[in-house]
C-alpha cells in the first residue's frame, strides 16, 4: 500500500514540478531555471543527508558505474519536461511522458535490465500501453 501512495504522491509532484519548472524558466531562462531548480533540491538532499544520514559514500566505488548517471539524467529530465510542457499543454506534454515512462519501464522489465527482474511481455501490457496512447490521442483533439 505503501508503494501505492508514494507512486501517487511522486505522480502529482512531477506534474506540479514540471509546469512549475517550464514557468520559472520562462520567466528566467530555461538553464537559469534548471540551475536553480537543480541547486535547491541539491542543498534540500544535503540537508537531508546531513540530519538522516543512512549507509553514507564508503560504498560508492562498489556502485556499478552506469548507476553514478542518475544525476545526469536528472538534468535531462528537467530540461526535457520543461521543453515539452513549453512546446505542448502540461495535458499533452505529461500524458506522453507517461507513455514513454511505460515503455521503457517495460523494456526493462523485459529484458531484466539494471537489475530488474525479468517479467515476460504478455498482451496485456502491450493493450494498456495501446489505451494509453489511445487516451492521449484522445485528450489531444479535443
Amino acid at each position: 500500500m505503501l508503494g501505492i501512495i508514494f507512486s501517487v504522491i511522486a505522480g502529482a509532484a512531477m506534474s506540479f514540478q514540471g509546469v512549475m519548472n517550464t514557468r520559472l524558466g520562462e520567466k528566467t531562462g530555461l538553464f537559469e531555471g534548471n540551475l536553480y531548480v537543480q541547486g535547491t533540491a541539491f542543498l534540500l538532499s544535503l540537508a537531508a543527508f546531513l540530519i538522516m544520514r543512512d549507509k553514507g559514500f564508503a560504498e560508492l566505488s562498489a556502485v556499478p558505474k552506469p548507476y553514478l548517471f542518475g544525476g545526469v539524467l536528472g538534468l535531462v529530465i528537467t530540461v526535457s519536461v520543461m521543453l515539452g510542457i513549453k512546446g505542448l499543454s502540461p495535458t499533452i506534454s505529461i500524458s506522453i511522458i507517461l507513455i514513454a515512462q511505460l515503455l521503457v519501464a517495460g523494456l526493462i522489465d523485459t529484458f531484466g535490465l539494471l537489475g530488474a527482474e525479468k517479467q515476460p511481455l504478455v498482451w496485456q501490457r502491450i493493450a494498456g500501453l495501446a489505451l494509453m496512447i489511445g487516451g492521449m490521442l484522445l485528450i489531444k483533439r479535443t
